[in-house]
C-alpha cells in the first residue's frame, strides 16, 4: 500500500523539494495558495512516475483545513507523513516599526494554523506516523521581529507537542535546514552569492535522510 505525505508548503522552495523527493514512494498531498505552481509540481511527480492530489488551500482558513484532513480521513483512513514547510515570511523592519497587519499575518499562518493544523493532523497520524517541522532560529535577531518571534512561537508548539507524543506517537521531529536559495531567503538577504547556498533539492534529501 503507498504511503502518503502531506506537505503544507509544496509549492515552492524546500515544501516543493521534499514533494518531489518523497514522490517515489509516496502519494503527496500537496497544500499551498498558488494554484500554479501546485500544478507545475503535479507535472514534475508525474514525471517521476509518483502520484498527487492538490490542495490549493490557505492554512489560515480553519474550514478548509478541517475538510482537507477529513478528506484525507475518507480516502486513505490515515496519513504517514506531515511535513509542515508553510510560512509566512512578514518583511524585515525595525521593531518599534512592525506593521500590525504583517505582524497579525504572521501569527495566523505561522503559530495559529499550525497549532489548528497539529489537533486535526495528530489522529491522522496516530501512534506510527510522523511530523516534522523546520526551525529557521533567527528569534532576536535584528529586523526579524514578526517573523522571528512567530517562528520561534511555532517551534515551541511542535517541541511541545513532540514532549507529548515521545511515548505514545506520532513521532514529532524538528530539523534545521542549512541556507538555501529560496525566495524567502532572498527576501531577508537581497544580494547574498546565492551560489554558496544549498540548493533545496539536496536540503531536502540530507533532511529527509534524518528521519
Amino acid at each position: 500500500m503507498t504511503k502518503t505525505a502531506l506537505i503544507t508548503g509544496a509549492s515552492r522552495g524546500l515544501g516543493y523539494a521534499l514533494a518531489e523527493a518523497l514522490a517515489p514512494t509516496h502519494h503527496i498531498i500537496a497544500v499551498a495558495k498558488t494554484t500554479g505552481a501546485l500544478e507545475e509540481l503535479d507535472d514534475h511527480i508525474q514525471a517521476k512516475g509518483g502520484t498527487s492530489t492538490l490542495a490549493p488551500m490557505d492554512i489560515t482558513n480553519t474550514d478548509a483545513m478541517a475538510t482537507l484532513c477529513r478528506g484525507i480521513f475518507d480516502r486513505w483512513g490515515s496519513l504517514d507523513l506531515w511535513l509542515h514547510a508553510a510560512i509566512h515570511a512578514a518583511p524585515l523592519t525595525p521593531t518599534s516599526h512592525i506593521d500590525s497587519k504583517d505582524l497579525a499575518k504572521s501569527i495566523a499562518a505561522n503559530f495559529t494554523a499550525t497549532a489548528t493544523l497539529i489537533s486535526f493532523v495528530s489522529p491522522l497520524l496516530g501512534a506510527d506516523g510522523q511530523a516534522v517541522f523546520f526551525d529557521d532560529p533567527c528569534a532576536g535577531e535584528k529586523f526579524f521581529g514578526s517573523y522571528g518571534a512567530s517562528k520561534a512561537a511555532q517551534i515551541a508548539l511542535a517541541r511541545s507537542w513532540q514532549a507529548e507524543s515521545a511515548t505514545t506517537g506520532p513521532k514529532v521531529h524538528i530539523l534545521t535546514p542549512p541556507p538555501m536559495p529560496t525566495a524567502t531567503r532572498g527576501r531577508f538577504y537581497p544580494g547574498e552569492n546565492r551560489d554558496v547556498l544549498t540548493p533545496a533539492k539536496d536540503a531536502a534529501e540530507a533532511l529527509l535522510s534524518q528521519l
